[in-house]
């Protein structure tokens, strides 16, 4: 018999090279979006993602901009470069510096100001020092957001860098963290993933989000192919089963609740849940609908409250679907019940803060000051949580 692994062995820094073995449409004919669903195999790792941890997985660059940005330097990709922000032991060569280790996107002022250095066209000279002129924040700040890297090599051609100059200009590729959507009690060697696929075109261009279509375009299926690492987090289910779960997740953020009612299922919690999510369309962007409708027959999803925002004229949200269940929500909260928020922290989760603040105030008779400090309190006693990004 072999030793059990050290689940120690696999971290950030030495991930493990995982198999997706399943890679499926959640989103039906018609839907604006493509969100997948990811079954990522852990077998031989020893990593356990918690329902409420994130799993880590570290992408590589489409090979199609990595050969554009190699024409652009006329490099071949053999070269040996040891970039500044890699901070290597050793030189490694080009190509893999561009394909695995450094972010192509989001271009900076340091960047223009090293073509401006380096520019030798007139025109481009001039665009640039307009880019760059004191009262051009603004302008600056709009063309960066619409370039990546090689739309800077392309629009300059006359400012020439060696390869070493151009990755000195690039971060370290980042890995992305992915919410697991399922329960280690019920899939002990694997995690699921809920995925946003990225694509859309800016200048001209079609651009993607590089980790989301890795894994959707990138990685063959039963392929040891995918650097992952287990991310803990302060994230996760009641640890007393008896306790009522109110769950808000909108889009991807549902997907640590799926992880969430497969946990509370398996331990038998006989605290009751209650989910409220939204997307855009019910026809199309209802995720794991037939999941959620087979936990509500058998009584383990005491609700789910929907908001599907373009089902109707007028657009309806989580946090309006929070506020027309007020009283019950009061009654739930008073009992005992921890409430959860995941998914976009710029509009969503301010919006739902926001809701639960009046809805304390207005059921419990306070003022929106003694409010916040039951909210606050809420949060102190970990029973109101955010996984929020």
């Amino acid at each position: 018999m072999s030793d059990p692994v050290d689940p120690s062995a696999y971290s950030k820094d030495r991930p493990f090279l995982a198999t997706i073995t399943e890679n499926r449409l959640l989103n039906k004919p018609g839907s604006a979006k493509e969100t997948r669903h990811f079954i990522v195999r852990l077998a031989g790792s020893g990593l356990e993602c918690r329902a409420g941890d994130s799993l880590g997985v570290f992408s590589v660059n489409r090979e199609s901009e990595v050969a554009e940005i190699l024409q652009c330097l006329g490099a071949t990709g053999e070269e040996p470069v040891s970039p500044v922000a890699l901070r290597l032991p050793a030189p490694i060569t080009l190509r893999e510096a561009l394909s695995r280790r450094l972010a192509l996107s989001k271009p900076t002022r340091k960047a223009v100001e090293t073509l401006a250095a380096k520019a030798t066209a007139a025109t481009e000279q001039a665009k640039l020092a307009e880019l760059l002129a004191p009262e051009g924040k603004a302008v600056l700040a709009a063309f960066l957001e619409h370039r990546e890297f090689v739309d800077l090599l392309v629009e300059f051609p006359s400012a020439k860098f060696t390869p070493g100059e151009f990755t000195d200009q690039l971060r370290k590729l980042m890995p992305r963290l992915y919410s697991v959507a399922s329960s280690p009690k019920v899939h002990p060697a694997e995690t699921h993933l809920t995925v946003a696929i990225v694509r859309y075109r800016t200048n001209g261009r079609a651009r993607v989000g590089v980790c989301s279509t890795f894994l959707a375009d990138r990685t063959p299926l039963g392929q040891a192919v995918v650097p992952v690492f287990a991310a803990p987090s302060h994230f996760g289910p009641p640890a007393d089963g008896a306790k009522d779960c109110i769950m808000v997740g909108p889009g991807t953020g549902i997907a640590p609740f799926r992880a969430f009612l497969q946990e509370r299922v398996a331990t038998g919690a006989t605290g009751r849940n209650w989910i409220f999510y939204g997307d855009q369309h019910s026809g199309t962007d209802f995720l794991y609908e037939e999941e959620w409708r087979q936990y509500l027959a058998r009584g383990q999803l005491a609700r789910i409250d929907t908001a599907f925002s373009r089902d109707q004229l007028l657009k309806v949200y989580v946090q309006d679907r929070l506020r027309e269940n007020a009283a019950e929500l009061w009654t739930w909260l008073q009992g005992g019940a921890h409430f959860y928020v995941c998914g976009d922290a710029k509009r969503m989760a301010k919006d739902v803060e926001t809701a639960l603040h009046e809805i304390v105030a207005q059921q419990g008779g306070l003022s929106l000051g003694q409010a916040g400090d039951y909210v606050k309190q809420l949060k102190k006693e970990q029973r109101y949580q955010r996984d929020v990004y």
